[in-house]
C-alpha cells in the first residue's frame, strides 16, 4: 500500500536492567507446611542457580517465629557479599524476608510457594517452583510498592476488625483439612455464620477526622487482589493504597459480600466504603491509647499498639522480576 511507513528492520530494544549481584543469593525458607516440600524446594532452587553459575545459601525457618532472625542472618550475609536476599514461601515468608530488605540496600528475590500468592502473581512471577528458580537466571530490578503500618511492612495488605478473625479460622480449617482455595472458602463460610459486633473507630485522613462503626478495616496494596474482588481503587496503587470499610451488616449481608467478592462486585455494595489515599490513622474508640490491637499483616497476624498509621512506605522495595514480564502496578523499572 503505498504512502505507508516502512518497516523499521532494527530489533526492538531489550528492557533496560541493572545485573544481578554477584555474590549469590540468601535464601530464608520456611519449613513449616512440611520438611519433604522444604527439602524439594532447597533441591530444585540450588540445582537451578548453581547450574547458571550463582551461589546459593539457605536459612530454613522450622516456625513461623524463627523467620526474622534468619531473615536477619540472611540479610547480613547478603550485605557482606554484594548479595541478594530471597524468601521461598508464602505471602507471610515473603513479608518477613522483604520487611528486611527494605532498609537493608539488598535486591529481594522470591520464589512463591502460598495458596494465593498474590504478590508474586502480580509481579510476573511464576508460580511453579523450576520456573520461578530459572526466572532468576535472566531478572531484571523493579522499584515496587510497598504499605507500612506503624512499623510493619506488608506487600498485600493489612486489616482490623472481621478478617484478622477469618484468618484465625481460616488457618484452623488448614490444620483439619489442608491447604487450598476451596477450604480458605469453606472456612469464610463457617465463620460468617456468627454474629460480629461492629467496631468503633475515628479515622483521620489529610487531618480531616470522621467517627464510624465498621466491622473489618481492610487497607490493600495489591492490584490483583482488588480487581479480583471488583475495587476500582485498584487502579490507584503505585501512589495511593486503597481502603476499604465495612458497615455493619447482619449474616445475610456478610454471605452476600462473599458472594460479591467472588464474582469481582464487592466494590458496588452499598455497606462497603472505599477510596484510595496515601497515608491514614485508624484510632479505635474502644480501646485506650497504646493498647496493643489484633492487625492482619499479609495474611500473618500481628499485635499493634493504637493508633494504627497505614502509609505508602518512603522507599521503594528493589525487586528481582522476570526480564520480560509487565510493569505491574506499584513498579517502577531500572
Amino acid at each position: 500500500m503505498s504512502g505507508g511507513a516502512s518497516a523499521d528492520p532494527r530489533p526492538a530494544p531489550e528492557p533496560t536492567r541493572q545485573a544481578i549481584p554477584s555474590g549469590g543469593f540468601y535464601f530464608v525458607v520456611n519449613a513449616g507446611s512440611g520438611s519433604q516440600r522444604s527439602k524439594e524446594t532447597q533441591t530444585v532452587i540450588r540445582e537451578v542457580l548453581e547450574s547458571g553459575g550463582h551461589r546459593c545459601r539457605f536459612f530454613e525457618a522450622r516456625r513461623g517465629g524463627d523467620l526474622p532472625a534468619l531473615a536477619a542472618r540472611a540479610l547480613d550475609e547478603a550485605q557482606q557479599n554484594d548479595g541478594v536476599i530471597a524468601a521461598a514461601g508464602g505471602d507471610g515468608t515473603l513479608n518477613a524476608v522483604a520487611q528486611l530488605a527494605l532498609g537493608g540496600g539488598r535486591p529481594f528475590a522470591m520464589v512463591p510457594r502460598g495458596t494465593f500468592n498474590y504478590f508474586g502473581r502480580t509481579h510476573g512471577i511464576p508460580q511453579d517452583l523450576r520456573a520461578a528458580a530459572e526466572a532468576l537466571l535472566d531478572a531484571r530490578l523493579v522499584h515496587v510498592q510497598v504499605g507500612m503500618v506503624n512499623d510493619r511492612v506488608f506487600l498485600v495488605n493489612a486489616s482490623l476488625g472481621l478478617y484478622p478473625r477469618l484468618l484465625e479460622d481460616r488457618e484452623a480449617f488448614k490444620q483439619r483439612f489442608g491447604r487450598s482455595r476451596f477450604v480458605a472458602f469453606c472456612s469464610a463460610l463457617a465463620s460468617l455464620r456468627r454474629h460480629w459486633q461492629p467496631m468503633p473507630i475515628e479515622v483521620e485522613v489529610d487531618g480531616d477526622r470522621q467517627v464510624l462503626a465498621t466491622q473489618s478495616l481492610f487497607v490493600g496494596n495489591n492490584a490483583l487482589q482488588l480487581q479480583q474482588v471488583g475495587v476500582e481503587e485498584a487502579d490507584a496503587i503505585g501512589h495511593a493504597l486503597a481502603v476499604l470499610m465495612l458497615r455493619p451488616v447482619g449474616t445475610a449481608g456478610l454471605f452476600g459480600l462473599l458472594l460479591r467478592g467472588a464474582f469481582s462486585r464487592l466494590g458496588d455494595a452499598d455497606s462497603v466504603i472505599s477510596f484510595s489515599t496515601p497515608a491514614l490513622t485508624v484510632r479505635p474508640l474502644t480501646t485506650g491509647r497504646g493498647r496493643r490491637l489484633k492487625v492482619a499483616v499479609d495474611g500473618e497476624i500481628v499485635h499493634l499498639s493504637a493508633p494504627l498509621v497505614f502509609r505508602v512506605a518512603p522507599q521503594r522495595l528493589a525487586l528481582l522480576v522476570p526480564r520480560y514480564s509487565a510493569s505491574p502496578a506499584g513498579a517502577a523499572c531500572d
